[in-house]
């Protein structure tokens, strides 16, 4: 951005350059703040809309508290661009979530200045109250403590727990609601409706209330601030921001540009790389086969914590609607809902990424797979997801579901098993039933057959070979069968195992009989998954075959293009293909 249209944002290097300005240059400051934005996130995508609405939040609260040793936390951290902007990262602002660039949320191994990570909601009111009440452990009375929770985060239950301790312990913390009535899709539920009686509420649990103020308007905010700062006790701070503030077609369109991808920094308009338009992705495909099967079963309800668009839902709610439930950010309770609708009969398929499944652990334990409910759990978002990063990668999913027992846990090669797998589970009656997938484009251009009910547990020969097979779950196996056909050997077989849980021990026999090196292929981490599960089945059977495993190591993965990551993994085509020269034929 040219330096004459960036005056007062190039001299600023930290908070501390921020609080020599004049309190009437701020506005201006947020205009070339705003503009900043624009610039990069129109051509590295990420999260545009939030950050724009709290570009004079974020300028007011630098202005007036002394961080980093007064703590700042984000809820949700996709709302922190200007804040990283402000705190030192403005040079490197450009390699905003690519490989070995900046992260698209708070990070504490990124700047001191993070004081938490928020990748997922919610959780800003339990980590600000824990630091307040260490502060007071170290005789810090006099620093600050503040909790900005917005983008649909208040709806989530561990929100409400921390404000309800929070309203006992006297602690030294400011709440900043940022009240724009939006997480990804609009916010949903009694806590939107009433927002704006909000006063009586917050008293009710011991919450000094104040606002609603402006907050879009910097000079306000840093009055309110300054009035509230050294106001003891919890305090909450009620503001009214847009979503997209500033631009035009995000403040329109205000789910589309929450992240909208590459856009003209002029018009808006969104200019998305070329795809195939005639190979859908597995979202679009859940979303006309979901509809299809509830036109079909009258029993099917779909479930979601706060995601419609993003799990492509919207179809059915539109032709549907008294059958999808949006029940904001809520990963527990989707759970436990759908539980509660499948032991009074009907068909839940409750739809969460796969990174927010992991919130609702118990409740898939103890409400539905102890009681063997057949919820259906739509795992989206599994696999390497991308420039999300490591708060995002859903890489845990096959271990901490293959260990429920009662639990089927299945996945597809590509959308016409997918389709099937989602049939398959629509009549399945004893239990819960996984099926994950990934955040991709397919593979098939003809995927729309007849509907084909698979068999509980039984995988699938793609090729056969005589010396080395490769055994893999899901879409990863795709990469294996371009590794194949890029080697042009004979000796290699590929088995598609479609289910981690139950096992196909026949499959397995075969495999471990007539093959000398077994290769185990998933996009996961490797600890509990398909991997140990295929050794311990070799131990258990006192196999011989030499045993080789690909997929997510033991270790976080960085945020990248999923390319990239898979690449660093060493289970793209590419080095499938490597380990597979390596083994003398």
């Amino acid at each position: 951005m040219n330096s004459r249209h960036n005056a007062l944002l190039s001299s600023i290097l930290s908070p501390a350059d921020l609080r020599k300005l004049k309190a009437r240059q701020l506005p201006q400051l947020a205009a070339e703040l705003r503009s900043f934005i624009l610039d990069v996130v129109s051509v590295k995508p990420g999260h545009l809309g939030a950050s724009l609405g709290v570009v004079e939040l974020t300028i007011a609260l630098h202005y007036v508290l002394n961080t980093p040793d007064d703590r700042l936390v984000w809820d949700v951290g996709h709302q922190a661009y200007a804040h990283k902007i402000l705190t030192g990262r403005k040079t490197v602002f450009h390699t905003l979530r690519q490989l070995k660039g900046i992260s698209g949320f708070p990070s504490r191994a990124e700047s001191e200045f993070d004081a938490f990570g928020t990748g997922h909601a919610s959780t800003s009111i339990s980590a600000i109250l824990g630091m307040a009440m260490a502060a007071k452990l170290k005789g810090k009375n006099s620093r600050q403590h503040v909790a900005v929770i917005g983008d649909g985060a208040l709806t989530g239950g561990m929100a409400l727990e921390a404000l309800n301790n929070a309203g006992v312990s006297n602690a030294n913390i400011l709440v900043v609601l940022n009240d724009n009535g939006m997480a990804i899709d609009h916010n949903v539920g009694v806590i939107k409706r009433s927002v704006l009686k909000s006063r009586n509420l917050f008293h009710a649990i011991n919450f000094k209330y104040f606002g609603p103020v402006d907050g879009n308007d910097v000079l306000q905010l840093v009055k309110a601030l300054k009035e509230i700062r050294d106001v003891q006790g919890p305090k909450l701070l009620h503001i009214m921001t847009t979503k997209g503030k500033g631009f035009e077609k995000a403040e329109k369109e205000q789910t589309l540009y929450h992240a909208p991808g590459r856009f003209d920094r002029k018009t808006g308009e969104r200019t998305e790389l070329k795809n195939d338009k005639t190979v859908l992705t597995y979202q679009e495909v859940f979303g006309k086969t979901i509809t299809e099967l509830a036109g079909r079963y009258e029993k099917i309800v779909a479930v979601t914590p706060a995601m419609p668009t993003g799990s492509a839902l919207i179809e059915m709610m539109r032709k549907l609607p008294g059958r999808v439930f949006d029940l904001g950010i809520a990963e527990q309770h989707a759970v436990t809902f759908s539980a509660g609708l499948a032991a009074e009969g009907f068909k839940p398929f409750c739809t969460i990424y796969s990174t927010f499944l992991q919130r609702a652990y118990d409740q898939i334990i103890h409400d539905v797979a102890l009681q063997k409910l057949p919820v259906v759990f739509c795992v989206d978002r599994a696999g390497l997801v991308g420039e999300d990063g490591a708060t995002h990668h859903g890489v845990f999913d096959l271990p901490f579901l293959r260990a429920i027992p009662n639990m089927v846990v299945a996945a597809p090669l590509h959308e016409a098993d997918f389709r099937n797998l989602l049939f398959t589970a629509a009549t399945y009656k004893d239990g819960p039933f996984a099926i994950r997938y990934p955040r991709s484009r397919g593979v098939l251009q003809q995927w729309k057959q007849p509907l084909e009910e698979f068999e509980i547990g039984k995988g699938k020969e793609i090729r056969e070979g005589n010396q080395t097979a490769i055994l893999s779950i899901g879409h990863a196996g795709n990469f294996a069968l371009q590794a194949i056909e890029q080697l042009e050997s004979e000796q290699v077989g590929l088995y598609d195992l479609r289910f981690l849980k139950p096992l196909d021990s026949a499959l397995l026999h075969h495999a471990f009989c007539r093959y000398e090196n077994i290769i185990t292929l998933e996009d996961g981490i490797l600890k509990g998954g398909l991997s140990d599960a295929v050794a311990a089945f070799k131990s258990q059977n006192n196999y011989n075959a030499k045993l080789i495993s690909l997929g997510v190591p033991d270790r976080f993965i960085e945020h990248g293009t999923q390319e990239e990551l898979r690449k660093q993994c060493g289970f793209d085509a590419e080095g499938i293909l490597k380990v597979l020269k390596r083994i003398p034929f």
